[in-house]
Parts: structure tokens; C-alpha cells; sequence
């Protein structure tokens, strides 16, 4: 078996075992970790400009109710599970459902919340 195809297929292994490797968090990527690790989870790194080319901002930032400052929006996983936030389209029918954390929760331990690079990215009124 050639060398390449044993590193894609033990990746593989390592994706549906669970085993997903820790991330670093990349610039405009915005870290949660307000209530993760107090719950012994790992950091979200949510990816906003994978969503932002996918989405306009309104659909977030005013259809699901996410304010535009960091820190400003205090929302669980109850309310993501009830549908709410990011539940709205983490369904299991739009995007993968909640039950795959590793998924969102893949941040490096120790990440504080905020948004990834830049000079004062903190929202408007401070760029």
C-alpha cells in the first residue's frame, strides 16, 4: 500500500473515531469559549468567512439574532439544540446536526473568546 494512501486512510480512521485533532484558530475566525471549557469542552472556532461567502450578513446578524460585537451575544447549547442561533441551520437537514461536536467544539484549549487577527476587530465603531 502506498505511503499516501495509508496517511488518507489512518486520517480517515482518526475523523470517525472521534479523534479530530485540536485547531488553531485562523485570522477572522471567531473563538467562543465563554462557556466551553468551564463545561469540559474544547473551544469553538467558528469560521465566519466560510459562512460570510455562503451567506449574507444579514442572515445572522439579523434573521438568527447574533449582535455584530464580540462577547455581546450569550446564547448555550439549549438554544442551539432548540433551534435557535446556530441550531437554525445545524440541524442535521442544512448542516450537520449537534450531536457531531468535535465538529464546532475543535478549538485548542486555553483559545480566548474573540475574533482571530487584525487591530481592534471587536465589531462596529472600532475598526
Amino acid at each position: 500500500m502506498r505511503a499516501a494512501t495509508l496517511g488518507v486512510l489512518l486520517a480517515l480512521l482518526a475523523i470517525m473515531d472521534g479523534a479530530i485533532p485540536p485547531a488553531a484558530a485562523e485570522y477572522a475566525d471567531v473563538v467562543l469559549n465563554r462557556r466551553a471549557e468551564k463545561e469540559g469542552m474544547r473551544p469553538v472556532v467558528f469560521p465566519h468567512w466560510f459562512h460570510r461567502i455562503r451567506f449574507r450578513c444579514k442572515v445572522c446578524h439579523a434573521e438568527l439574532g447574533f449582535k455584530m460585537r464580540v462577547g455581546s451575544n450569550d446564547f448555550n447549547m439549549a438554544d442551539i439544540v432548540d433551534g435557535r442561533y446556530c441550531g437554525a441551520c445545524h440541524n442535521g437537514d442544512t448542516a450537520w446536526a449537534v450531536d457531531k461536536c468535535d465538529m464546532c467544539h475543535s478549538g485548542k484549549r486555553g483559545l480566548p473568546t474573540g475574533i482571530v487577527g487584525g487591530h481592534e476587530t471587536g465589531g462596529p465603531g472600532r475598526w
